[in-house]
């Protein structure tokens, strides 16, 4: 295995060091020299939270994760249509089942339009994790209207 690279589930690189999010540690010694001739020695460490990934990069993971999660949503939308056409012409097709196929047709326009819903939040966030994006990378927006 390569230098620097850790393989993981699923093929993922982690970095080497974790983010520490505080560490205190003080250590305090008394000494005795004679009768009323008394010293103190301390001595303290501290760690401060340290963050390997900067506000960019947090907001282009985010978009990312957003824009997947949209995609996801407008497949879920296409085949549930997909699924009530298909319903919708089995209806027709087969009379004996008829009220069945329109209950199954209503169901799966119902999903589309939720998975649609869904889409349009995803995208929503998206938008706003763009942004984020931006004024972390220090883009300034003037907005006229």
């Amino acid at each position: 295995m390569a230098e620097g690279k850790h393989h993981h589930l699923f093929n993922r690189h982690k970095e080497e060091e974790e983010t520490v999010d505080a560490v205190t540690y003080s250590e305090t010694a008394y000494r005795v020299d004679g009768p009323g001739q008394f010293y103190e020695n301390t001595e303290a460490v501290s760690y401060a939270s340290v963050d390997k990934k900067n506000d960019y990069e947090k907001y282009e993971e985010e978009e990312k994760h957003h824009k997947k999660k949209e995609h996801l949503g407008e497949m879920g939308a296409m085949a549930a249509g997909a699924f009530a056409l298909y319903e919708k012409h089995e209806a027709k097709k087969d009379p004996e089942n008829k009220h069945r196929h329109k209950i199954e047709e209503e169901v799966a326009a119902a999903a589309a339009v939720g998975a649609g819903g869904f889409a349009f939040h995803e995208h929503h966030d998206k938008k706003e994790a763009k942004e984020e994006e931006e004024r972390a990378e220090g883009k300034k927006h003037h907005h006229l209207f």
